[in-house]
């Protein structure tokens, strides 16, 4: 089992920034993949980047240039720097881990970007 625990969302203004951590509990189990996905009202859950442990990265094109996610393995823990944030960029975000066989997901973080 591995446990995450997400940080530093609030709200921001239009063009502000925020950065996201999101910590992975230590574990047996190994994790490939972490990433963050938002989740907006009425809407389904999308991706917002990836990291694999070797790191390389996915951007979704609506945050792409914008939000940075980066890793330290060491400490099993992901990080998601935004950027120029939009009013489009308000939703839960989500931490994501993946491992050989199945995955985790975090609690959760709200992001409000007001205009």
């Amino acid at each position: 089992q591995v446990q995450l625990v997400e940080s530093g969302g609030g709200l921001v203004q239009a063009g502000g920034s925020l950065r996201l951590a999101c910590a992975a509990s230590r574990s047996s189990l190994s994790i490939n993949a972490m990433g963050w996905y938002r989740q907006a009202p009425g809407k389904q859950r999308d991706l917002v980047a990836t990291i694999t442990s070797g790191g390389s990265t996915n951007y979704a094109d609506s945050v792409r240039g914008r939000f940075t996610i980066s890793r330290n393995n060491a400490r099993n823990t992901v990080y998601l720097q935004m950027n120029s944030l939009k009013p489009e960029d308000t939703a839960v975000y989500y931490c994501k881990a993946e491992t050989t066989y199945t995955y985790f997901w975090g609690q959760g973080t709200q992001v409000t970007v007001s205009s």
